[in-house]
């Protein structure tokens, strides 16, 4: 009985450690420019959305949320993360559809709103440096 256990026991270890996957990788992200920069002019206002390329996997998103607060992704699809599919603008503002899948995310938090996404896009952290700056870090 104990080596059936055992047995077991082993099998179920070998075969549940698996590579991990659908994982958008972790880079090291620090962009910073100030607020009045030309490439951010549109996040004036709520509802305003940039894209920052040579930043993440696939570049960044920085939104400006209806009630004022900033938040960042990066633009690579959580759905095969592999093929780092940047996500483009859809024509509502408020979301982004991957090319490649066809899944969509909600720019407000970046969670799937269409499948076959079931993760949310990569978050990074925004911070406003003496109401002059915006850093984006991760």
């Amino acid at each position: 009985m104990r080596k059936l256990l055992a047995i077991v026991l082993i099998g179920l270890c070998c075969f549940s450690c698996g590579k991990a996957t659908n994982n958008i990788p972790s880079v090291p992200v620090n962009f910073s420019a100030p607020i009045n920069d030309p490439r951010l002019a549109p996040l004036t206002s709520g509802g305003g959305v940039v894209f920052i390329s040579g930043y993440g996997v696939a570049g960044l998103i920085i939104y400006r949320t209806g009630s004022g607060q900033y938040v960042a992704y990066d633009r690579c699809s959580s759905y095969q993360p592999e093929k780092k599919c940047a996500v483009t603008l859809d024509a509502s503002g408020f979301s982004v559809t991957d090319p490649c899948s066809g899944s969509k995310f909600s720019l407000t938090d970046g969670t799937p709103v269409k499948a076959p996404a079931t993760k949310s896009l990569r978050q990074y952290q925004v911070s406003i440096i003496n109401n002059f700056t915006v850093q984006v870090t991760n």
